[in-house]
C-alpha cells in the first residue's frame, strides 16, 4: 500500500494565542490512530486543550517532547497515512493541515485503508474506538520504515478540539491513565506515575494517590499545601529558575495590563453578616438545598446580581479601540479559584438569571471544573464582573485588581466572631469585611459607594431584598 507522510502543526487554539505547551502526548511513534482521536494534551495561557488526530494512519514521529512550548504553526507530529490511488489530495478535509508527500510503499495491513474528509474538531463517525495499537518496529517482516518527510506545503491548520481531559482518552497501553494536573502533580513532585497504582475508575490515579505516593518517598511528611507544590532545592543551589510561559504568563501580563490601564479604585465595608450566616444554616438544612452545596459565597453572588440591577453602570466595559462604552445588560459573573495551575476566573454566563439554588449549583460546578484542570476557553473568556473570595485564606480584606475588560472586582474577607454593636449593647457578632474595586473611568465614586452599600445591605439583612426588587 502506498503511503504519504503527512505533518501536523501546531494550530491556532483560540484568541490570538501564539503559542502552546506539550503537556503529555497520548501516542508514541509507531502507533497506528484513528481520525479525530486524541493524540496530545496542551497547555495554552488560559486551558489545557486536546489536540485530535487529522489523520488516519501511523505515527511517524514526534517532533516536540511534553515541556515543550511551541510556536502556533510549528510541526509537532508526522503521521505515516495511506496514498488513494498513489497520490493524495484530500488534505485533512475542509480546514486541513499542510503535508509532506513522500514516494515509496508500505506492507502495514493494519493501518487504515481510508479515511473521510472532516473539519477536524466537529467528531467524525469513527467506527473503531479502541486504545492505538502498536506497529512492529525494527524489522518486524513485512513491514517497511517509514518514508521520509519531504518540504511540507502551507496550507490552514485544523480546528482543535477544546474540552475537559477525560480519563477515559485513548492512550497507548503501556501509559499509566491520568488527568493533565495529576500528570504536572506528579512531575513537581518527583514522582513517576508507572509506579504508581491508581485508585480511581478503571485504575485511574488520582491526585489523592500521588499525594500518597509522595507521602511514602519522604517518610509520610508530604510538602503539598493546598493547590501548591515545594520541591527541594537541589543538592548546592540556593536558587531555583523556572521559565515563565503558561497560566502564570497569561496571568502576569493580564494584571499588568490591568493596573497600568485602569485607574483603580478600592473602597471598603465592614458590616454584620449574621443574618446570612444564620440563612446559611437554614439553607443547608432545607429539603430543596439538600443536594447543593451552599456557602457564604452563594449568597454574596446573588446579592452581587441584585445590586448590579440596581447600578448598571458598575456592568460595563471600555472599549478603547471603539472610544465607546459598552454596557452589559447580561452579568457573566467571574469567580476567582486557586488551581494547580494557577490563577483562574472562570465565570458563570447569565448567574442574574438563576434562581439561588441554580447559581449554588452553578458555582459548585464551576469550582470542581477549575481544581481539576478542565475549564475550558470559553469559560474564561466573556466575564462582566468578578468576585475573589480571599476570606477561604483567612484574609480579612485586600485591593483586588481588576479582571481586564471588567468594571469591578468584589473580594471577600473572612467571617470572624467580632464584637459589634447590636440593638445598643455590645455582643458577639460574625463580621465580613468587603471590598471592591472599580475603574474610575467607568464608574464615579457615588456608584461604585452605592453597589457596595446595596451588598452590604442584603447580606446584613437578607430580608432587605424585597424592599430592593
Amino acid at each position: 500500500m502506498a503511503t504519504v507522510i503527512k505533518e501536523f502543526r501546531l494550530p491556532d487554539l483560540g484568541e490570538g494565542l501564539t503559542e502552546s505547551e506539550i503537556v503529555s502526548w497520548h501516542v508514541a511513534e509507531g502507533d497506528i490512530v484513528e481520525l479525530n482521536q486524541i493524540i496530545a494534551d496542551v497547555e495554552t495561557a488560559k486551558a489545557v486543550v486536546e489536540l485530535p488526530s487529522p489523520y488516519a494512519g501511523v505515527v511517524a514521529r514526534l517532533h516536540e517532547q511534553p515541556g515543550t512550548v511551541v510556536e502556533v504553526g510549528a510541526p509537532i507530529i508526522s503521521f505515516d497515512v495511506p496514498s488513494a490511488g498513489g497520490s493524495d489530495g484530500g488534505g485533512a478535509g475542509v480546514g486541513g493541515p499542510a503535508a509532506a508527500d513522500s514516494d515509496g510503499a508500505g506492507g502495514d495491513d493494519a493501518v487504515p485503508a481510508k479515511r473521510e474528509p472532516n473539519l477536524v474538531g466537529y467528531g467524525a463517525a469513527v467506527e473503531k474506538g479502541g486504545r492505538p495499537s502498536r506497529r512492529p518496529r525494527g524489522g518486524a517482516a513485512g513491514a517497511p520504515p517509514a518514508p521520509a518527510a519531504s518540504a511540507p506545503a502551507p496550507a490552514p491548520a485544523p480546528v482543535a478540539v477544546v474540552a475537559p481531559a477525560s480519563p477515559e482518552t485513548s492512550a497507548s497501553t503501556d501509559r499509566p491513565r491520568s488527568t493533565p494536573p495529576v500528570r504536572k502533580l506528579a512531575r513537581d513532585l518527583r514522582i513517576e506515575l508507572e509506579s504508581v497504582t491508581g485508585t480511581g475508575p478503571n485504575g485511574l490515579i488520582t491526585r489523592e494517590d500521588v499525594l500518597a505516593a509522595s507521602d511514602n518517598a519522604n517518610g509520610g511528611a508530604s510538602d503539598v499545601v493546598g493547590s501548591e507544590t515545594k520541591t527541594p532545592a537541589p543538592s548546592g543551589h540556593r536558587e531555583t529558575r523556572a521559565p515563565i510561559k503558561g497560566m502564570r504568563k497569561h496571568t502576569a501580563a493580564a494584571m499588568v495590563a490591568s493596573a497600568f490601564t485602569a485607574p483603580h479604585v478600592t473602597e471598603f465595608l465592614t458590616i454584620d453578616v449574621t443574618p446570612t450566616m444564620d440563612l446559611v444554616a437554614r439553607l443547608k438544612a432545607s429539603r430543596a438545598f439538600a443536594d447543593v452545596k451552599i456557602t457564604p459565597l452563594t449568597l454574596v453572588a446573588k446579592a452581587l446580581c441584585i445590586a448590579v440591577d440596581r447600578n448598571p453602570t458598575i456592568n460595563t466595559r471600555w472599549d478603547e479601540a471603539s472610544a465607546e462604552i459598552v454596557q452589559h445588560h447580561y452579568v457573566n459573573l467571574g469567580i476567582a479559584a486557586a488551581t494547580p495551575r494557577g490563577l483562574m476566573v472562570p465565570n458563570l454566563k447569565d448567574a442574574d438569571r438563576m434562581s439561588l439554588l441554580e447559581l449554588a449549583r452553578a458555582l459548585t460546578t464551576l469550582t470542581e471544573t477549575a481544581r481539576a484542570g478542565k475549564t475550558t476557553p470559553a469559560d474564561l473568556s466573556g466575564g462582566t464582573i468578578s468576585i475573589t473570595n480571599v476570606g477561604v485564606f483567612g484574609i480579612d480584606a485586600g485591593t483586588p485588581i481588576l479582571n481586564p475588560g471588567e468594571a469591578a472586582i468584589l473580594a471577600m474577607g473572612a467571617v470572624r466572631r467580632t464584637p459589634w454593636e447590636y440593638q445598643g449593647e455590645i455582643a458577639l457578632r460574625s463580621v465580613m469585611t468587603l471590598s471592591l474595586s472599580f475603574d474610575h473611568r467607568l464608574v464615579d465614586g457615588e456608584q461604585g459607594s452605592r453597589f457596595l452599600a446595596d451588598i452590604g445591605t442584603i447580606l446584613s439583612d437578607p430580608g432587605m431584598v424585597l424592599t430592593m426588587i
